[in-house]
């Protein structure tokens, strides 16, 4: 009979890039972890797995049954919730993906709240550079951008502006650009993330529109660095509002062009469409759309 560890052992190696990654995951060491594998593949009499000693691949078998899998322990999981009273507390694991720097300070604080309110709900904050489209194992997934995606509904928490900065002692050595031709002239510093062409710029004011190609004079794919950068007077950075807005008003960093608006990154919750919402996922939704825009 199969057992719940046997769908988990599944949904697991589906995450996971080797067989040692996947033991790590499981809190088993990687020789057990195979003996599983072989008496759940003898069980059902497939093969579920390609493995060796650095990759991990799924056959077509394994990946319907991880799929299959997933399904049952989130039906699972979900079952004493369907149970419960309007009064009675929220259970069960709630996985939500995010981004580095916007989860840790926003989102973090959040999840912190969201725990004292519901003691008995276990929560996973899974933080990486890209969270999309990596965390698809995830409930959902917050996405800092605009995003086309026909399988997973996004939900606008907030709107982020982009904002135009640099140090005061930078515009004390540089000048201050009073239109969007003279940043050719100035070092830019600019944040590589997710696909977007982050050495274009567009911006617009009222009816005029601007394109304009900057020349990088640092370039990372962090953006708490590249704040840091332009706070040291190294140059101007296009940053989101979340992140420079207590820099500005501090006086740490100074908003340039600000009667240009630049493509905008609203902060979004992206839902698998396919998936049932439970319970404690709708809770989540509905806590994070009144914390972030109030």
């Amino acid at each position: 009979m199969i057992s719940i560890e046997d769908l988990r052992l599944a949904v697991t190696l589906a995450r996971s890039e080797s067989l040692s990654a996947a033991a790590r995951a499981l809190n088993v060491s990687p020789p057990a972890l195979s003996m599983r594998l072989r008496k759940l593949e003898t069980l059902l009499g497939l093969t579920l797995a390609n493995r060796d000693a650095r990759r991990l691949s799924l056959t077509a078998d394994g990946e319907r049954f991880s799929r299959e899998s997933a399904l049952l322990l989130e039906q699972l999981e979900a079952l004493p919730e369907s149970f419960r009273q309007k009064d009675e507390s929220l259970v069960g694991t709630l996985r939500l993906a995010a981004p580095f720097g916007y989860g840790r300070q926003r989102i973090a604080p959040l999840l912190a709240r969201f725990a004292r309110l519901h003691p008995q709900l276990r929560l996973h904050l899974d933080l990486r550079e890209t969270p999309w489209p990596d965390r698809h194992d995830s409930d959902a997934v917050i996405h800092i951008g605009h995003l086309n995606d026909s399988l997973w509904t996004a939900r606008q928490l907030t709107a982020n502006e982009r904002w135009l900065c640099a140090s005061p002692a930078y515009l004390q050595e540089y000048g201050v650009p009073s239109s969007p031709d003279q940043l050719a002239k100035h070092r830019c510093i600019c944040i590589r993330e997710n696909d977007e062409d982050v050495t274009l710029w567009h911006m617009r004011k009222g009816q005029a529109r601007k394109t304009l190609r900057v020349e990088p004079a640092l370039l990372s794919n962090d953006g708490s660095v590249a704040r840091r950068w332009a706070e040291q007077g190294l140059g101007l950075v296009l940053r989101s509002q979340w992140d420079v807005g207590d820099a500005v008003a501090s006086g740490n960093l100074v908003r340039v062009l600000e009667d240009w608006r630049f493509d905008s990154a609203p902060i979004l919750l992206l839902l698998p469409s396919r998936k049932l919402r439970s319970p404690r996922v709708q809770a989540l939704v509905a806590f994070l759309e009144d914390a972030l825009k109030a």
